[in-house]
């Protein structure tokens, strides 16, 4: 890595504009000197032109050799999740979370192309004390990489599991931070539109990341509004069931459901199938129990206003509305976004490499990345054209030291009711990821892809009736706790 020094060069007759003679190029150069004499220096000696590249090398070379694998963190359809040490290059020995996706996996899927390329660009341009960090991205013939923060925190959804609800002290802390990341989102054109306890980590000190971002919609500013259906149905804002077009206030609504989950043990709809669920957010009476402060059931009852115009956030002020609630009157907002506040829940973790707060399921596996044998056509490549990206601060060094755990897609069932994740089909699977900006990088236009996407599936026969989901969604069934994966 290039240092830059600021050297004052002095002579022990004075420094430098006293009266010294300029000096000559030979003067200058001892070798040159010597070589105009026509002698040669005697012994080893090397000969170095500085120059851009030798100064300055530019970014690392990052590939699967720079790490060593650890632990087995989690598996899905379309990969896993490793714990790593860096054994090669900048930030040596450090640990990070590497998650590994198959691209002929994903290149089937729509939706699962959209949540890989969603994820990769916001990861790399939102930094944020509550976000998971990107450090790395790369790609071999067959696979992607995304190295991440590794949060050995664990889920809130495990500590919310655990305890069955959290008092008001402690729902406010996680709520706090929570706001303070959707506001940071929202100032930047992201709404998010996924939140809940299984998306929410805790770092090692026990401060929350957000996490997973493939169902973000970037480019929504004042005025503007989408109309994609996706999310999680128990977390869902009423507006993305009915499609009137929504904006960053659903993310409002999905922090009232949260809240309402934290302190009461469930969220404030619920019911035994998805329709029914839905028919609760739509038109149902929120039920609050007697036992919630009055600025407590103030804050939910604003959060979880039907009309997103009258939602607590929903306006201009957006976040700032939030903040200045009576139920965060003891917060301070700056020694919170500094992380000044001690966490109510800290880890108990014996070293970097801890993993006492993942599945043990996976954490006693043999972690073995399979071998890349897979070619994937040209136009199928296209999908992942400008994937690779080193974090500029990953070349210095970054705020902490581990921090990221995938999101495992096995949330509580409550009152019988399955929580059922949505994606959204509105876009291109051959649409190229956003190259990382380089002074000397060139990016390759786009190609048309020279095979059509894979036609969905047809629609699930238990859909419900009035409010139909995209084609290719499928029902999850899920169970209390982390049934068999």
């Amino acid at each position: 890595m290039a240092a830059v020094f600021d050297l004052d060069l002095e002579t022990e007759e004075g420094s430098e504009g006293e009266g010294e003679p300029e000096l000559s190029p030979a003067d200058a150069c001892p070798l040159a000197e010597l070589r105009a004499a026509g002698l040669e220096p005697v012994g080893h000696y090397e000969e170095v032109e500085l120059t851009e590249s030798s100064v300055n090398p530019g970014p690392e070379r990052i590939g699967p050799h720079c790490f060593e694998l650890l632990r087995v963190l989690g598996k899905g359809n379309y990969g896993k999740v490793f714990q790593v040490r860096k054994v090669q290059g900048s930030n040596l020995g450090k640990i990070y979370a590497m998650k590994v996706l198959r691209k002929a996996k994903i290149v089937r899927n729509a939706k699962d192309t959209a949540h890989t390329r969603a994820e990769r660009n916001i990861l790399e341009s939102v930094k944020h004390p509550f976000i998971v960090e990107l450090a790395y991205a790369f790609q071999t013939g067959g696979k992607l990489y995304l190295i991440l923060e590794c949060l050995s925190g664990g889920e809130l959804f495990t500590h919310l599991e655990r305890e069955g609800i959290f008092l008001e002290d402690t729902a406010c802390f996680y709520l706090s931070e929570i706001t303070l990341a959707l506001g940071h989102l929202h100032s930047q054109g992201i709404i998010y539109r996924d939140l809940k306890p299984e998306n929410i980590m805790l770092s090692s000190q026990g401060h929350i990341k957000l996490t997973d971002f493939g169902l973000c919609k970037e480019s929504i500013h004042e005025g503007a509004v989408t109309h994609t259906f996706c999310g999680t149905i128990e977390y869902m804002a009423p507006e993305i069931l009915v499609r009137s077009g929504h904006n960053r206030a659903v993310d409002w609504w999905s922090l009232g459901a949260l809240m309402y989950d934290m302190l009461t043990g469930s969220p404030p709809f619920t019911a035994e199938n998805r329709k029914k669920t839905m028919d609760k957010i739509i038109r149902g009476k929120l039920e609050l129990p007697p036992y919630l402060t009055p600025d407590a059931r103030d804050l939910v009852k604003k959060f979880l206003k039907r009309n997103p115009n009258q939602r607590i956030g929903g306006g201009p002020g957006d976040a700032a509305d939030v903040q200045r609630h009576p139920f965060f009157r003891h917060v301070n907002w700056d020694d919170l976004l500094a992380r000044r506040v001690d966490p109510p829940f800290r880890p108990s973790l014996q070293s970097e490499e801890d993993v006492s707060q993942f599945d043990s399921h996976f954490t006693k596996q043999t972690p073995v990345d399979s071998p890349d044998d897979t070619t994937l056509s040209e136009s199928a490549n296209q999908a992942f054209l400008g994937f690779t990206y080193v974090a500029p601060s990953v070349l210095d060094s970054i705020k902490e030291a581990f921090s990221f755990q995938p999101k495992l897609r096995s949330p509580r069932r409550l009152n019988s009711s399955p929580r059922t994740p949505v994606s959204p089909l509105k876009f291109s699977p051959f649409e190229g990821f956003r190259p990382s900006p380089g002074p000397q990088e060139l990016v390759e236009p786009p190609l048309p892809p020279l095979l059509p996407p894979p036609p969905p599936p047809p629609p699930s026969s238990t859909a419900p009736l009035p409010i139909r989901p995209p084609s290719g969604t499928k029902k999850s069934k899920r169970g209390r706790g982390r049934p068999g994966r």
